[in-house]
């Protein structure tokens, strides 16, 4: 049975607005029943092990979909959501995949995470599929190649824009813009529309732009996978 790793943010303040972060919704559901649906077994994770936070934002109204829905009325979805492992008891040699949903969590805690830098450089030194959407190319802030390197440097990578920042206000909240970042490690960035679909391919190595983005990653983790 095909083994994914979904590794999910422990951060739950939004800098210093005295607002609530975490992970978006739907970035986690919709990949999830990607994976499920395909019969993977999936594990979850984050630094700090157990719940992690839900960006309040994402469970409004307007943000659900299929996925949110299904994930709502699934006991044993929310069973392994409640209690995800710990970072850093995973071993990433157990696992065929790696999948990153986003939320603005991980700008502050897997940007900067041991644990999660180890895990990122294990799979793609090993040649195993990694896919990260929306923030979560946040994680690449600090990786590097085996001869030291940034691990994106040349690499078609995408990532929630300066203009979908600016779009929800966080330019000056955020520890970093996602996009500025990605340029500066020397990415190969290139994005679509704001809040449209965009989803880049660059060996083993997927990255999505936004939540819309986050099935087509799944998806397209999954055919890697495959290959």
């Amino acid at each position: 049975m095909t083994k994914i790793l979904m590794i999910l943010t422990s951060h739950d303040r939004l800098g210093d607005t005295g607002e609530k972060t975490g992970f978006w919704l739907e970035e986690f559901a919709a990949p999830y029943y990607v994976f499920k649906d395909a019969g993977a077994e999936v594990t979850l994770a984050s630094p700090q092990g157990g719940k992690p936070p839900l960006d309040p934002k994402s469970d409004e109204e307007d943000f659900q979909t299929d996925a949110t829905r299904r994930f709502k009325e699934d006991k044993e979805a929310q069973e392994l959501l409640a209690n995800t492992e710990r970072l850093d008891e995973i071993y990433p040699t157990q696992y065929d995949a790696v999948f990153y949903p986003g939320g603005h969590g991980p700008m502050w805690d897997l940007a900067e995470n041991a644990d999660s830098r180890r895990i990122i450089e294990a799979f793609v030194n090993g040649g195993r599929p990694l896919g990260a959407v929306c923030h979560a190319p946040a994680v690449f802030r600090h990786t590097q190649t085996e001869d030291g390197k940034p691990l994106v440097e040349g690499r078609k990578v995408t990532g929630f824009t300066n203009g979908e920042e600016e779009g929800v206000g966080l330019t000056d909240v955020v520890p970093f813009l996602l996009e500025d970042m990605l340029k500066e490690k020397g990415a190969d960035y290139s994005k679509g529309e704001d809040w449209a679909p965009y989803v880049l391919v660059d060996g083993k190595l997927v990255t999505g732009q936004n939540p819309a983005s986050s099935e087509e990653a799944a998806k397209k983790l999954l055919e890697l996978i495959e290959d």
